[in-house]
């Protein structure tokens, strides 16, 4: 079977689900309005009620038999499928898939997940020097390597015509390599498979590395501290190689959007008639709920219910003593604008988060004065093609 007649078993996969999701969804949702909550129930509306459930089952069962049989159409499609090629709208739409449910994908062994792997110019390589050297026609010991954020993938880095990947690896000259991972994930998990390829990488690297660097955007920070903080405590020779690391928009202590749609959570569980709905706002991965406080190994979220509402109960996660850190915020208003104004710095991720200040001292991440600075009138992707920042993470990284 292709690559391409296994994506598109995989969607059929995922409308089987869905399709059986919503049934369950508009269910519940005829109950609460069938028999509504607090009052008593007649002997027609129970009637009214099975009745339906029994159409409701037929619904279930006739989506998975039609699901099943859609497989057997898909060699037909090969021809058709054999004329499509890959683009970046394609891998744009499959790492947006992949930030919102990739954890539902992963478990479920659905090919339209992510693999982790290092790319470049948007094509993936096997960590070995052979390839590696094939990759890469000029190749040195100073690897800059770029970590994307979340819903997002390898290409994204370009925005508005511009890669800040590609151009401090020219203008200082290094090597550029581009991460892809599944941002469904949780961030622990990436994290712990990041370090695992890096070692791989380090030791199949075809020339003695000299220099170690990492960018990372938005929840890519928090993959890459994971990645850190896992990779000391197994020993791995490349933190010992890593020298510098910049956070661009990263939450190091969450974001606020999460925490809002945390509470939605509540208020829609709680609220009668709404309640079904609930169902909805957890369509959020295992990523995605990592973003609400910050969380970085597996004891932040393991044993523990993602959508409860709880106090930030994560491990806290200082910065490596070995290592140059550097963090960049954003903030949409302007320098002179009032404070209020840019409490919620780029919208989803405010300043103090993302210079890791914490209301706690004993949480801070102490970054040093002279390796933060903020971007304003720029917002979240900004970050990603602001000249002005291109100038600092080169006189940062030069």
């Amino acid at each position: 079977m292709s690559k391409k007649d296994s994506e598109l078993q995989g969607l059929i996969h995922l409308i089987m689900d869905a399709t059986v999701g919503v049934t369950d969804l508009v269910e519940s949702m005829h109950k609460q309005v069938i028999q509504p909550p607090f009052l008593p129930t007649t002997t027609l509306q129970k009637a009214i009620t099975k009745i339906a459930g029994i159409t409701y089952n037929n619904i279930r069962w006739s989506t998975l038999f039609v699901g099943k049989n859609l497989h057997k159409i898909v060699s037909k499609l090969t021809p058709v499928i054999g004329n499509l090629k890959a683009s970046d709208k394609k891998e744009i739409i499959l790492s947006v898939l992949n930030g919102v449910i990739g954890d539902y994908l992963e478990e479920k062994e659905n090919p339209l997940k992510i693999t982790m792997q290092f790319r470049n110019q948007a094509k993936a390589f096997i960590i070995d020097k052979k390839s590696i050297e094939q990759t890469y026609s000029k190749i040195n010991g100073k690897i800059l390597l770029m970590v994307h954020g979340s819903c997002m993938s390898d290409i994204q880095w370009t925005h508005k015509n511009h890669n800040h990947g590609k151009t401090i690896a020219k203008d200082l000259q290094k090597t550029a390599v581009f991460l892809n991972y599944n941002s469904g994930k949780h961030v622990s998990t990436n994290g712990k498979e990041f370090s695992q390829q890096l070692e791989k990488l380090v030791t199949k690297w075809p020339v003695p590395i000299t220099e170690l660097t990492i960018i990372a955007h938005s929840m890519g920070g928090l993959v890459t501290r994971s990645a850190i903080y896992y990779g000391e405590q197994q020993k791995n020779n490349w933190t010992k190689l890593l020298n510098k690391v910049v956070y661009l928009g990263t939450p190091h202590h969450g974001s606020h959007v999460e925490r809002t749609g945390n509470y939605l959570d509540i208020i829609l569980a709680e609220t009668p008639y709404l309640k079904p709905f609930a169902k909805l706002a957890k369509i959020r991965s295992a990523g995605v709920t990592d973003l609400r406080y910050g969380n970085l190994v597996d004891e932040d979220w393991l044993h523990k219910d993602r959508f409860e509402l709880k106090k930030d109960t994560r491990q806290h996660i200082p910065l490596s003593k070995n290592i140059n850190f550097y963090s960049i915020a954003a903030v949409t208003g302007k320098e002179t604008d009032a404070l209020s104004k840019q409490i919620f710095g780029d919208t989803l991720v405010d300043v103090k988060s993302a210079l890791g200040q914490h209301k706690n001292p004993n949480k801070n991440l102490s970054f040093k004065k002279e390796n933060c600075w903020i971007a304003y009138q720029n917002n979240h992707l900004d970050l990603l093609n602001n000249p002005k920042i291109v100038n600092k993470l080169k006189e940062w990284l030069a």
